[in-house]
């Protein structure tokens, strides 16, 4: 079965948008948890516009399931998944003023800086993933890298399920497969939902993890966080 993990960012922006502490994040990834999700992610920001750093840390104690820390490898962005050591560490191309991430990395451009910031990772038994757009050869860079994991950047597929193009998977499929004889991991994120996932599940192979916030959210505010927790459980068996 894949894997949920359930970003949190979403609730992180709601608490800012009026200040105090409701929702509480803390609390919210106690429920996800307890409705059956598997994972917990947090992107934070430099400008911590939505999770803060120290949700991080507060978050810390209380995922029992698996904790992956999403973020553009900055230094304050490092030290906080080293001081952490959550479960994974999924890098992201982000540029500060970016609204939500848009593009992944090019694995090959900035090979060297991937290898020495996965090795630091690494050596203190994080997970790593690389956050990398549907291209052949970005699998194979994201290879050279000695990353465990890749994850899918799926705005491209949604966009075109949504206009009734299936064959918009097909470069994921490809890419899965490569990432799966290449021994990587295959993770996926970004625009998937309830509508989505199940055709993405049905043709990705060997999809290990979906990171889902944005759409989860917005399905719970008409179905209701658990019954949305449970629809993507079934939707992913």
């Amino acid at each position: 079965m894949t894997k949920l993990s359930v970003n949190i960012n979403k609730i992180a922006t709601l608490r800012n948008s009026r200040g105090g502490d409701v929702p509480n994040v803390v609390e919210f990834a106690k429920d996800v948890q307890r409705f059956g999700a598997q994972g917990i992610t947090i992107h934070p920001r430099p400008d911590e516009r939505h999770i803060k750093y120290q949700d991080a840390y507060d978050l810390k104690s209380v995922v029992n399931t698996e904790y992956n820390i999403e973020g553009n490898p900055i230094p304050k962005f490092i030290d906080l998944v080293l001081d952490i050591r959550p479960t994974q560490v999924t890098l992201v191309p982000d540029a500060e003023d970016a609204i939500t991430s848009n593009a992944g990395w090019d694995t090959i451009k900035h090979k060297d800086f991937l290898i020495d910031v996965i090795k630091e990772f690494k050596s203190n038994g994080i997970r790593t993933s690389i956050f990398v757009d549907p291209n052949l050869h970005q699998i194979e860079g994201a290879k050279e890298t000695g990353t465990d994991r890749v994850e899918l950047y799926t705005e491209a597929y949604a966009h075109h399920y949504k206009l009734g193009n299936k064959e918009g998977i097909n470069p994921y499929m490809e890419c899965a497969g490569l990432a799966n004889a290449l021994q990587l991991g295959v993770n996926a994120g970004h625009d998937l939902s309830l509508d989505n996932i199940r055709y993405f599940k049905e043709n990705i192979p060997g999809l290990l993890e979906v990171s889902i916030g944005h759409a989860l959210v917005a399905e719970s505010l008409y179905l209701g966080v658990e019954n949305v927790i449970q629809m993507y459980l079934h939707r992913l068996k």
